[in-house]
């Protein structure tokens, strides 16, 4: 399919809260879990419609994933709410064992991925929980790149045996997907056909691919645009076929280029089909406190860096 940028824009955590609703009213046994940011999560949303199925556990994130282990040890299916910088790391040990290994039903809402997180600078800025959370055993990572995928994958992670971790972002970004798309977990997404360079990316940096296509269009280079939303399971099929499509790849994320959607994409193309990559994102340094435009600019992720990119491939 082509994807379209369209002048709609909305934001994930919106769409995050507004879809914990609509689970909670679809299946009494789903329950959320706040870990003391509600309000800038959007689950506060739950709370005050639906508050018999919201749980504030406060800041103690290890706590409340012993607490949503034991839910879905009883058949529920718990949700989990809160930044990824602290659902990812400060709780690990407790997703590792309590969680991962027995292959519980726990599902983790990851806001503020990235480094569009509200000026909240490196602190409260996650770009390596990909490469966390993929390398854990029986974990599913996605990472959808609009409003639309945001609520469809939310409801395909729900009824997905085994933890999930969902990467949401913070602020409103444009919508892509026809409201009639079909997210199905474990497959990419073709958003733009082209020839001359294959660009694969996740999240919402596919919608700034579509842009940095646009921009290699008007200077005569086709750009054949991957997105892969599910990063485990990875689509092996997908990308090699869109590997094939061009012969040179550049992958692009708001994340580390160490262990993220770069790092699956090169282990896969250098078993199954190798192809010249070139890895797009941050490069092993932490963020800091910016508007969002100087900080795509600082770290090389504007549709611009993208094309610039993708063109010396070409």
């Amino acid at each position: 399919m082509n994807a379209k940028i369209t002048d709609k824009l909305v934001a994930q955590r919106d769409v995050f809260g507004d879809t914990l609703i609509e689970l909670i009213d679809r299946d009494d046994r789903v329950y959320v879990l706040d870990g003391d940011l509600a309000n800038s999560t959007k689950a506060d949303k739950v709370s005050k419609v639906r508050p018999a199925h919201f749980l504030e556990m406060g800041i103690a994130e290890q706590n409340m994933m012993g607490v949503a282990a034991g839910m879905a040890s009883c058949g529920l299916l718990p949700w989990l709410s809160s930044f990824a910088c602290f659902l990812v790391n400060r709780d690990l040990d407790q997703l590792r064992v309590v969680v991962a290994q027995p292959n519980l039903n726990v599902k983790l809402g990851g806001a503020y991925t990235g480094l569009l997180t509200g000026k909240t600078g490196k602190t409260h800025q996650d770009v390596s929980d990909i490469a966390i959370m993929r390398s854990i055993p029986n974990m599913t990572v996605i990472a959808p790149a609009d409003a639309v995928e945001t609520r469809q994958a939310m409801i395909a992670a729900t009824y997905h045996e085994g933890p999930v971790y969902l990467r949401l972002t913070r602020d409103a970004h444009p919508t892509i997907f026809p409201e009639e798309y079909q997210f199905v977990l474990g497959k990419s997404v073709v958003v733009r056909e082209g020839k001359d360079v294959t660009i694969i990316a996740t999240g919402v940096q596919t919608v700034r691919a579509l842009e940095a296509a646009e921009l290699l269009a008007a200077q005569g280079l086709s750009a054949h645009v991957l997105h892969v939303p599910t990063i485990k399971p990875f689509d092996v099929e997908g990308v090699v076929a869109a590997a094939a499509k061009t012969g040179r790849v550049l992958t692009a994320e708001d994340h580390t280029i160490i262990g993220g959607l770069g790092g699956a994409v090169a282990e896969t193309l250098s078993e199954h089909r190798p192809t010249p990559v070139k890895r797009l994102g941050i490069r092993d340094c932490f963020g800091e406190s910016a508007a969002n435009n100087d900080l795509l600019e600082k770290y090389g992720l504007t549709p611009r860096h993208m094309a610039e990119a993708a063109r010396s491939l070409c």
